[in-house]
C-alpha cells in the first residue's frame, strides 16, 4: 500500500490530501435536551447537511485528494490487535467496559460504523432499563469537524487534547489511525502521553481549531474556551524539547463567551501570502484581549512580550498582511452576525484560493473588493469554471444548515500534506 504522505508548513499551500469526515446518523442522534451537551446550540437536520456537505467534499475531490474518518479507521480496525486495545481504551475511558466482548465480534466496517454513530443502550437489567440515557456510548456529534481531533504540525501529528469529555473519543480514534494505518504509520505527539524530560502539563487542553501554521518557523495560536494557556505551555515544551532553530509563537486572547469564538478560526484564517480574513472587532481594535509574541531558541524561552494586535505581531516577524474584514467595513452589527455563522472561517486548498460559505454576503462583497473571484461549489463540480482562470477565488457552499454546528470550511478539514510555499 502506497504511504500517505503527511507535511505542513503554512496554511495556504498547495493541498495534496485532506481528511474529512461526512457527517452521518450521530449527527441526528441527538434531542433539543442534550444538543448543549453535544456543544450544539441546536439540532441539525442531517439529510439538509449532508446536501451541502456534498458541495465541500465534491469541491476537494476535484482539487486534492481526501480521505474519509470512517474508511481510515475502518481499514485501521482490520488489525486484531489493534482493534481490542482501541475498543479496551475507549470502554475504559467512557466507563462501558461491558460493551468490550459485544465490539469486538463486529467486523470492522460495522464496528467503526459504531465508535462513530454510537452503541445503543441494552436495557438488560433494572438500571439500564430505568436509565434515561439512550447510549451506553454517546455518538460523536462533533467529528464532522475534523480539524480538531489532530493537526499536522510541520512533519508530525500533534493530537488534539480536547477542552470536552464528549469529544475525547475523537483523539484516542485519530491517534490510533495516524500511528497504525497501514498508509499512515506516523508517530503523533499527544499531551496525555508523557515524552522526553517534558514535564507534565495539568490542565493543558488544545484544539486544532486554535493552531495555525502561518509559516516553517511562526504559530499562531488562539487561547480561550477550548485551547488552554497550559496547552500553549505544552507547545512551547514541546519546541524546547527539540532544540530547533528560532521559532515563534504568537498567542491570541479570546472571548470565553459567545460560542462564535470557540476557536481562533472563528476570527482569523490565512487567505494568500499577503492577506488574511479578520474579525475586526476582536483583531485589530483596542480591547482587553492580550496577543503575546513568544520566541524560542535552542531549547530555551528566549523572550515572551506582548504585542498591539496579531497583525502586528506577525508584521514583527517579517509576515506583513492585508485584512479582509469579516462582514465588511460598515456595520458592527453585520460583521457580528457574519462572524457568528463562521463568517470568518475559510480553508485554503492553494495561496488565494479558498473555500467559505456563501450565506455571508458582506463578507464576499469584501472579499470580491479585494481581488477574489467569487465560484459557486456547484459550478466547480460541474467543470462550468475552470480554477486556474482565476489568481484569487473564493469558492462558496451553502450553509444553511452546516452553519449551525458552529463551524466552517476550515472546522470541517485536516489537511495532512502541503507543498512548502516559495515565500
Amino acid at each position: 500500500m502506497d504511504k500517505i504522505k503527511v507535511g505542513i508548513s503554512s496554511e495556504i499551500g498547495l493541498l495534496e490530501g485532506v481528511i474529512l469526515h461526512t457527517p452521518g446518523h450521530e449527527v441526528e442522534n441527538m434531542t433539543p435536551e442534550n444538543a448543549e451537551r453535544a456543544l450544539y446550540s441546536d439540532i441539525l437536520n442531517l439529510s439538509v447537511a449532508t446536501k451541502e456537505y456534498v458541495h465541500l467534499k465534491g469541491v476537494l475531490d476535484m482539487v486534492t485528494s481526501t480521505f474519509e474518518v470512517k474508511d481510515l479507521l475502518t481499514g485501521t480496525l482490520e488489525n486484531d490487535i489493534i482493534r481490542e486495545d482501541l475498543v479496551r481504551r475507549i470502554c475504559q475511558q467512557e466507563d462501558s467496559v461491558e460493551e468490550i466482548g459485544f465490539l469486538l465480534e463486529m467486523a470492522a466496517p460495522v464496528l467503526a460504523s459504531q465508535l462513530i454513530e454510537g452503541v445503543v443502550l441494552k436495557r438488560d437489567n433494572l438500571t439500564r432499563f430505568l436509565s434515561k440515557e439512550r447510549y451506553s456510548m454517546r455518538p460523536l456529534h462533533n467529528f464532522l469537524f475534523t480539524r480538531d481531533a489532530s493537526m499536522t504540525l510541520w512533519n508530525e501529528v500533534l493530537i488534539g487534547k480536547m477542552a470536552s469529555k464528549v469529544r475525547e473519543r475523537e483523539s484516542l480514534i485519530m491517534d490510533t489511525i495516524f500511528k497504525n494505518h497501514p498508509a499512515l504509520g506516523v508517530q503523533t505527539i499527544n499531551p496525555v502521553v508523557k515524552t522526553g524530560n517534558m514535564g507534565s502539563f495539568p490542565g493543558a487542553t488544545i484544539e486544532g481549531g486554535d493552531v495555525l501554521i502561518a509559516t516553517e518557523d511562526v504559530l499562531v495560536v488562539g487561547t480561550g474556551a477550548r485551547t488552554s494557556t497550559q496547552g500553549i505551555d505544552y507547545l512551547i515544551g514541546m519546541i524546547k524539547e527539540k532544540k530547533t532553530s528560532l521559532k515563534h509563537i504568537i498567542v491570541q486572547e479570546l472571548p470565553e463567551s459567545p460560542e462564535s469564538f470557540i476557536h481562533l478560526d472563528m476570527t482569523f484564517t490565512f487567505l494568500d501570502k499577503d492577506k488574511c480574513m479578520v474579525y475586526e472587532p476582536l483583531i485589530l481594535k483596542n480591547n482587553k484581549f492580550h496577543t503575546i509574541h513568544i520566541t524560542i531558541e535552542n531549547g530555551k524561552v528566549t523572550g515572551i512580550k506582548q504585542q498591539k494586535n496579531l497583525l502586528k505581531a506577525l508584521s514583527a516577524v517579517g509576515f506583513h498582511l492585508e485584512p479582509v474584514f469579516c462582514g465588511g467595513k460598515q456595520d458592527p452589527w453585520i460583521q457580528e452576525r457574519e462572524q457568528w455563522h463562521s463568517g470568518a472561517n475559510f480553508f485554503a486548498f492553494a495561496p488565494g484560493k479558498v473555500i467559505g460559505y456563501e450565506r455571508n454576503d458582506y463578507t464576499l462583497e469584501e472579499m470580491s473588493n479585494h481581488g477574489f473571484g467569487i465560484v459557486r461549489a456547484i459550478d466547480v463540480i460541474e467543470k462550468k469554471v475552470d480554477l486556474n482562470a482565476y489568481p484569487k477565488v473564493v469558492i462558496t457552499i451553502p450553509g444553511s444548515e452546516l452553519a449551525r454546528g458552529g463551524g466552517g470550511a476550515r472546522c470541517m478539514t485536516m489537511p495532512i500534506y502541503r507543498q512548502n510555499i516559495e515565500w
